[in-house]
């Protein structure tokens, strides 16, 4: 895919009744016909019946699960209609059982909680919208689906009306009840199907499958979404994300999988999450996959001691007690929350945890998590991020990740990689779950190469690594670790975290405090630890400017082309600028903003000659890319610079070059900054150190 294929759905798509089928969508119908949706039927079908989005594609599976539009219209009206003549709205309760008295039995669906009745000796059903209660379920129903006694379930369910003169007896019969989830699916031809797709191609497929478009999303976000499902592929894994709000945080934990349980921070207690001591019920932790805690940030929240304290014990061995009997659970820990501050903030004045309550805000706990989500890294979601395009029906790839709970992926790295030396046991465990459960998403039969496998490895390091780095402040006691791992000659990468790379001052001056020491991340004496030392993150303007390489990772902020570009920009009189795609307008508002950099450091009087040397757009676009050209020509007339263009349709790489001697290698040319929300109040729209980057690297070479 060329550069202008990447970002022309940023400016040219167009909203239709029917998206057009990419490539991707029609190998996806090809390889998984009958177990994908188009992800936009969704919305199409929900109205306001408040459901989660499985239980809609649970039915638009059943229905629309095609590429043929005739087909899938008829599966829009059919869903439409079930949910017109079986979906009970609350404020339509009564009517609902009016039609079932009527009728004397009457198709709903609702969200089915079950309750032992122990003085009768009767398990009883409870109905979310409709209102009933006490409605007698037969004990083989319950045996075979636990979860209705802990959280409760959505279900299609016939409903029975008989009267009865004995007051005592409830008239509402539960004729049948059908949980709203896959029951079977054939693994084998998953895996089979998943070597029809290369790397990226899956990662999209995925991305699509939780609801998202993946050309809005680098492969760094790409690959924090992926981590989000880690809990539902991985048992026992605990995961925490902390970030702005919007982002999206808890919707896959409440909308994704029918195996997944959203509560409360507020809501949690020791007899809901893990055994009430009085009746010896075993709470959520025994039967769901996944128990995720919303709104779990906030200083001043009350929590109860116990509760931390059995939580950290099962976050570390698995297991609870019921009163002398220990008993174990497989149900991953999800803990998300907002940030108040950013990211600098806390870490020049506190951790990257500080917002937890304080009872959570303690290194026996923390150590507990595997992986700490940037979630400050994580866009806003907006309404142009939801896909179009065709995913997994999610019940389908729920139940598909279930299954592979049972494998074991997390030595794959081994015949490649070894692990820092003193990487402790719990940093190695954290490590191992997460690049398992990526391994398992991306690569589910096991084959990767060995860069492909690095990618993961390293994600998944830094992710324990921002955990024990916020420990380390927190709890002066614990030892420093060197966190990354040596290739099979011996040849060490040493592994930072983002916000490391991104505010090296105020994350090391922490240690320093907290340590007395500057941390680093290589091999003490490696050539790496002396570049992580002194290599500065931007250049500055100084006497003797930079010569060499620099790398900037995906997500990245603080860059701009202030600190980038203009230190050896400055007193040139005559600069070319090589760039084969400059078409689209955001590519064009980038030019500018260089050109409008260099009118404001020149002396009013003088004149600069700018040379783009770029090819010609020749698709249907071509005459606005050259009227974009013209204005920005007639613009930056009036401000002394002479700004030429020369068609060369054989150039690839991209470089400013300037007539006092220095030649800037770009990577990605001009187009380093992803794309924002655009709107007239955000920063990024003003200053472009607010915006996040595109991976991207830069040489610089003094040539005279």
């Amino acid at each position: 895919m060329t550069d202008t294929e990447s970002h022309s759905g940023e400016e040219r798509n167009t909203e239709s009744a029917t998206p057009q089928q990419s490539d991707l969508d029609y190998k996806i119908n090809l390889l998984f016909g009958g177990s994908v949706v188009r992800k936009d039927l969704v919305k199409a079908v929900k109205g306001n019946a408040i459901v989660p989005s499985y239980v809609l594609e649970y039915l638009l599976g059943q229905y629309a699960a095609s590429d043929d539009e005739a087909t899938i219209q008829a599966g829009i009206d059919a869903v439409r209609k079930i949910l017109a003549d079986h979906y009970v709205h609350r404020n339509e309760s009564e009517l609902v059982k009016s039609t079932i008295r009527e009728k004397g039995r009457h198709r709903i669906i609702d969200k089915v909680i079950v309750t032992l009745n122990d003085k009768q000796d009767v398990y009883q059903a409870s109905f979310a919208n409709l209102g009933l209660t006490g409605v007698i379920v037969e004990p083989a129903t319950v045996k075979a689906n636990p979860k209705l006694l802990v959280g409760g379930v959505w279900c299609i369910c016939d409903i029975e009306y008989f009267h009865s003169d004995d007051a005592r007896v409830v008239p509402w019969i539960l004729g049948s009840l059908k949980p709203i989830q896959m029951s079977s699916f054939d693994y084998e031809g998953y895996l089979a199907s998943r070597k029809g797709f290369n790397t990226e191609e899956w990662i999209d497929l995925l991305i699509q499958s939780i609801g998202f478009n993946p050309e809005m999303f680098g492969r760094r976000a790409k690959l924090l979404q992926l981590v989000r499902l880690i809990p539902f592929v991985e048992r026992n894994y605990n995961l925490v994300e902390l970030g702005p709000k919007g982002t999206g945080k808890s919707h896959i934990y409440s909308e994704f999988s029918p195996h997944g349980m959203l509560i409360s921070g507020g809501e949690v207690t020791v007899p809901k999450l893990f055994v009430n001591n009085a009746n010896g019920r075993i709470g959520l932790v025994g039967y769901w996959d996944v128990v995720a805690f919303d709104e779990f940030a906030g200083k001043k929240k009350r929590t109860d001691k116990a509760l931390v304290d059995i939580m950290k014990n099962y976050m570390a061995n698995k297991s609870f007690s019921r009163g002398v009997e220990t008993l174990g659970a497989e149900a991953s820990m999800v803990f998300v929350g907002n940030t108040s501050h950013n990211v600098p903030y806390m870490l020049k004045h506190s951790d990257l945890f500080d917002e937890l309550p304080e009872a959570y805000h303690d290194s026996a706990y923390l150590d507990r998590l595997h992986f700490y989500i940037p979630g400050w890294e994580v866009d806003t979601i907006r309404s142009e991020m939801f896909s179009s395009g065709y995913g997994f029906v999610v019940d389908y790839i729920a139940e598909v990740l279930r299954s592979m709970r049972n494998t074991d992926y997390s030595d794959r790295y081994q015949p490649h990689f070894t692990l820092g030396s003193d990487i402790s046991t719990r940093d190695r465990d954290g490590i191992h779950k997460t690049f398992s459960g990526l391994m398992k998403l991306i690569y589910p039969g096991g084959e990767a190469t060995q860069e492909e496998i690095e990618e993961l490895l390293r994600f998944a390091v830094e992710g324990r690594k921002r955990v024990k780095d916020q420990i380390l402040r927190i709890d002066t006691t614990m030892a420093a670790v060197n966190f990354g791992y040596s290739d099979k000659s011996g040849t060490w990468s040493g592994v930072t975290t983002l916000e490391e790379d991104e505010y090296p001052d105020h994350y090391e001056a922490r240690h320093l405090e907290a340590k007395g020491k500057v941390g680093s991340s290589a091999e003490p004496g490696s050539a790496q630890a002396e570049v992580a030392v002194a290599t500065p993150v931007a250049p500055e303007v100084a006497a003797s400017l930079f010569e060499g390489h620099r790398e900037f990772q995906e997500n990245q902020r603080g860059v701009s082309y202030e600190t980038l570009l203009m230190p050896y920009l400055r007193d040139a009189t005559s600069i070319t600028i090589v760039d084969p795609y400059i078409r689209l307008p955001h590519q064009g508002r980038n030019l500018v903003d260089l050109l409008a950099l260099l009118a404001a450091a020149k002396d009013p009087a003088d004149e600069i000659a700018v040379t783009l040397v770029t090819k010609e757009d020749r698709s249907e676009y071509a005459q606005q890319h050259l009227l974009m050209l013209r204005d920005i020509q007639d613009s930056t007339a009036a401000v002394g610079i002479k700004f030429t263009v020369m068609w060369d349709e054989t150039i690839h790489d991209r470089s400013i070059r300037t007539n006092h001697g220095w030649k800037l290698v770009l990577g990605r040319g001009l187009d380093i900054f992803q794309k924002g929300s655009g709107g007239q109040f955000d920063l990024g729209s003003r200053r472009q150190e607010f915006r996040q980057v595109f991976a991207f690297g830069i040489t610089y070479i003094k040539e005279g």
